[in-house]
């Protein structure tokens, strides 16, 4: 009797567009925090008042975020049990994010109503991941 079990070749393509998503979120942090005094001077003095106003807990919640995210989509790839957890709490921190974002702050007072349309798809993806995940775990593909 065998009894391998056979993981669909779309979740391992899938898990690699994942990394790929998440390693461009862990490029936009870094520019978040490595914006130098010169690039935003560029920017509208509304927009340079939302990075210079930014707490610290913030900038936290998006580093958690995208590290989680990143490394619980190389989790996926892997097939291990440590994806699951590390996406949630990625869409833990990206929520934190967000209401730092959309309710403490006037982000579309200041970027206009398509200031929703990339945090959506974040959040969107953020939970198919969770959702993909939970799949491969009931399927058992992840290895624990």
């Amino acid at each position: 009797m065998n009894d391998t079990i056979t993981i669909p070749k779309w979740f391992k393509i899938t898990a690699i567009i994942a990394i790929i998503w998440n390693l461009l979120g862990v490029l936009a942090f870094f520019g978040h925090i490595t914006m130098t005094p010169d690039t935003l001077a560029t920017l509208s003095v509304a927009e340079q008042d939302l990075y210079k106003n930014m707490p610290l807990w913030a900038t936290i919640a998006f580093a958690i975020a995208v590290f989680s995210g990143l490394f619980g989509s190389i989790g996926l790839l892997l097939t291990k049990a440590f994806c699951l957890p590390l996406l949630v709490i990625s869409l833990i921190s990206l929520i934190i994010q967000d209401i730092h974002s959309f309710l403490m702050i006037n982000t579309i007072e200041v970027y206009g109503a398509q200031a929703v349309i990339m945090p959506t798809a974040v959040m969107v993806i953020a939970i198919l991941l969770i959702i993909m995940a939970n799949k491969a775990k009931n399927n058992h593909w992840i290895k624990h």
